[in-house]
C-alpha cells in the first residue's frame, strides 16, 4: 500500500450535542446579559478546552455554593444538581440558570416519579460522577449504585417486590445492556425506564464509532480524561479489538501510534469542540495521512432552547 492510500475518515456525528451546546450558550449569555464573574457549579461540561475558555471570560467554576458570593448569578452544569444544592441555591437568593441537559432531567422526573409510586431504585452508573451523583440526589431516599455485572450479584435490596432501575445518560449502550440483563434475572419483576436511559447523541456516537472499526486499524477518540462519554467511544473501538487512543487536544498524539497503519478514524465525544478535532486532523495530514473521507451517520436536528430570560429577540 502507498503512502498516498493513508487517509483519516472522520466519524459522523461527532463532537458536540444539543444539551453542550445548550449549556455553553447558557453561560455565554448570562456573560453578556449580566456580567463576569458568573459562577458554575461543577464545570459546565467536561472539557479543558471549553473550561479554560470561560475562565477566561470570568466563569468562575465552584463546587461548593458557600463559595458564591451573595446577590451572584449561579449556573448548574449540564450534569445536573441534587434537590439539596437546589433549595440552598434558592435559600442564598441567587438569580439561578439551570443548564442540566433536558435528557437528564428526564431522568431525574423519572426517578421522582418511581420514588412517589413506592419504588426502591438501583442506579447504573459511575460512582462519583456529577450526573449519578444529581440523579441520586432527587429523592430524599435511599438508592443503589450498580457499575459492573458483579455489583449487581453483591447488591442488598430492602424490597424485591418494587424496584425499577435507571442509567447514567452517557454510559456505553453495551455496558448497560449487560447490567440490565444481570438485574433481570436477579430480579425478574425489575422495572425499567419506558425509553431506554442513554441519551441519542451518546448512542448515535458510538453507533458511529462501531462502523469506523470496521473501516479503520486505529482511532483517535478527542475528549477530555473526565468525560464519561468520550471514555465510552474510546472502550467502544477497543472492545472490537481496534486500538484506540483518547487525546484531550492535538499535543497529546505520539506518532508511533500509527506506524503501519493505513486508515485512522477519528471521532470526539460529546463536550468536545470541532477546533480540537480540525487540529488533530492537521496533524495528522502532517504525518502523511492526505486523503480525508467523511463517513455519514445519524442526523442530527435537535435543539434544546434556553432558559426564557437567556434568549435573543431575532
Amino acid at each position: 500500500m502507498t503512502e498516498n492510500a493513508k487517509k483519516i475518515i472522520l466519524a459522523n456525528p461527532r463532537g458536540f450535542c444539543a444539551g453542550v451546546d445548550r449549556a455553553i450558550n447558557i453561560v455565554e449569555r448570562a456573560l453578556q446579559e449580566f456580567g463576569a464573574p458568573i459562577y458554575v457549579r461543577h464545570e459546565v461540561v467536561h472539557n479543558k478546552f471549553v473550561v479554560d475558555n470561560l475562565k477566561n471570560k470570568g466563569v468562575i467554576f465552584i463546587e461548593d455554593l458557600q463559595e458564591v458570593p451573595e446577590n451572584a448569578t449561579l449556573i448548574y452544569s449540564a450534569h445536573g444538581v441534587s434537590v439539596e444544592v437546589q433549595k440552598e441555591a434558592e435559600q442564598r437568593g441567587f438569580k439561578i440558570f439551570d443548564a442540566t441537559c433536558p435528557l437528564v432531567t428526564k431522568v431525574h422526573r423519572e426517578v421522582q416519579r418511581l420514588h412517589d409510586q413506592g419504588y426502591y431504585i438501583i442506579m447504573i452508573g459511575h460512582k462519583g460522577h456529577p450526573e449519578v451523583e444529581g440523579t441520586m440526589g432527587q429523592v430524599d431516599a435511599d438508592m443503589a449504585l450498580v457499575e459492573t455485572v458483579q455489583d449487581v450479584a453483591n447488591i442488598k435490596i430492602p424490597n424485591t417486590e418494587k424496584l425499577a432501575h435507571v442509567s447514567q445518560t452517557t454510559l456505553s449502550i453495551d455496558e448497560t445492556q449487560d447490567i440490565i440483563d444481570a438485574l433481570k434475572q436477579r430480579f425478574p419483576n425489575i422495572k425499567g425506564p419506558n425509553k431506554d436511559d442513554i441519551c441519542y447523541a451518546t448512542q448515535n456516537r458510538q453507533d458511529a464509532v462501531k462502523d469506523l472499526t470496521t473501516k479503520c486499524d486505529v482511532i483517535i477518540v478527542v475528549g477530555s480524561p473526565n468525560s464519561s462519554n468520550s471514555n465510552r467511544l474510546r472502550e467502544v473501538a477497543a472492545l472490537r479489538n481496534i486500538p484506540a487512543y483518547m487525546v484531550d487536544n492535538v499535543s497529546f498524539l505520539e506518532k508511533s501510534w500509527f506506524d503501519d497503519k493505513y486508515n485512522i478514524g477519528l471521532t470526539a465525544g460529546a463536550s468536545a469542540p470541532e477546533i480540537l478535532v480540525t487540529e488533530v486532523l492537521e496533524k495528522l495530514k502532517n504525518w502523511g495521512f492526505l486523503h480525508i473521507e467523511e463517513n455519514s451517520g445519524a442526523e442530527e436536528n435537535i435543539v434544546f432552547v434556553l432558559p426564557k430570560e437567556l434568549r435573543t429577540n431575532d
